[in-house]
């Protein structure tokens, strides 16, 4: 057997799970394959979200950026999941694994049900998904548009499963990036009952429902979307976790669901709410929380080690939170769950 022909054995622990990987095949790709399911984010070497120790074997890296993984970090054993491709049997650790909540992953045309507008920069965008078609999925996963020429575009479902039943379709939040093809033509040529094609689900951003520990949900900009999603699930199962909700945005109108927040609030004694703004001007009339998000979570828990922290939005809040939280707070790293939005840019910086 040539190595181009070899088929590699790749062994998570703790939990034993084990899974054949081909080589040139990433390890997160076979995981996905297999029904294992490792934590990842982007599969795209950006956000840093698949990234665990190597116990054992060799595995070599394609493309990613380094703040993703750093030389040190490779050095020190870490991998990404998502570009690494093993050139042995290997051996890894990583204590997020889930195997019996993986949904069939299948590819569909969806059509535009509606268009709204939330704000300046962020479309509220509503798919109906094929008549004939079971769409299932966790609250806090996320669909790929299927581009034209073959690009994708991921964006997270911001409601909960559940709300098929009474509303067919998912719901997005996309944010508008300028020179952007994809936000170009959400904000300016889409239009209703436009066809699309999408896969998914993808994400290992979802309730673990076997806890019974507080919850932080971490916030900014429109990585509220699979936040959402995760309270209207919390609120569908009864499920009353004490859960305070920071939420994130340079100006008040970034908050483009506050009202809906609000609203919730209101009628989940459970619920907390921490709106903070970063780059509020006098006009804006902002009396509430000011500064970073991740850093108003900081100031306001001086333990988190017996939390679950679900964090969603731009690489630098996730990544700041992630380190932070475990290294000053105490937080398990294992009870961190991270879904960083990366945008094209992201993918291709340095």
């Amino acid at each position: 057997m040539t190595s181009a022909e070899s088929v590699f054995q790749i062994t998570v622990q703790p939990s034993g799970r084990a899974f054949s990987a081909n080589a040139g095949e990433a390890i997160l790709a076979a995981a996905i394959r297999s029904g294992v399911g490792l934590p990842y984010g982007c599969k795209d070497g950006a956000c840093g979200s698949c990234k665990c120790k190597k116990i054992s074997g060799t595995v070599q890296h394609g493309a990613h950026q380094s703040k993703a993984l750093s030389a040190d970090e490779e050095a020190a054993g870490l991998v990404l999941t998502c570009c690494a491709q093993p050139l042995s049997d290997v051996v890894l650790e990583s204590r997020q694994v889930t195997d019996e909540s993986a949904y069939p992953i299948k590819k569909m045309p969806v059509r535009v049900a509606s268009l709204e507008k939330k704000s300046h920069d962020v479309m509220q965008v509503r798919l109906q998904l094929p008549a004939a078609d079971t769409f299932r999925y966790h609250a806090g996963q996320y669909i790929e548009f299927i581009l034209r020429d073959g690009a994708r575009r991921a964006y997270s479902m911001a409601n909960a499963p559940h709300t098929q039943a009474e509303a067919p379709g998912v719901e997005l939040h996309i944010r508008h990036m300028p020179g952007g093809k994809f936000t170009d033509h959400v904000f300016g040529a889409m239009k209703e009952k436009e066809i699309l094609r999408v896969e998914g689900p993808f994400g290992s951003f979802f309730l673990r429902e076997d806890s019974d520990k507080p919850i932080v949900l971490l916030a900014s900009g429109t990585g509220f979307a699979p936040i959402k999603a995760l309270i209207e699930h919390l609120q569908f199962k009864g499920i009353s976790r004490p859960t305070v909700l920071y939420w994130g945005g340079r100006r008040p109108g970034d908050l483009y669901l506050d009202d809906w927040v609000q609203a919730r609030v209101a009628e989940l004694p459970w619920l907390r709410y921490v709106p903070v703004i970063s780059n509020a001007l006098p006009e804006d009339g902002w009396t509430g929380r000011t500064g970073f998000v991740h850093q108003a979570v900081l100031d306001d828990f001086a333990d988190l080690s017996g939390h679950q922290v679900y964090a969603c939005g731009a690489p630098i809040v996730v990544e700041s939170a992630r380190d932070a939280y475990s290294a000053q707070r105490g937080l398990p790293p294992e009870e961190f769950f991270a879904d960083a939005f990366t945008s094209e840019a992201d993918k291709h910086g340095g």
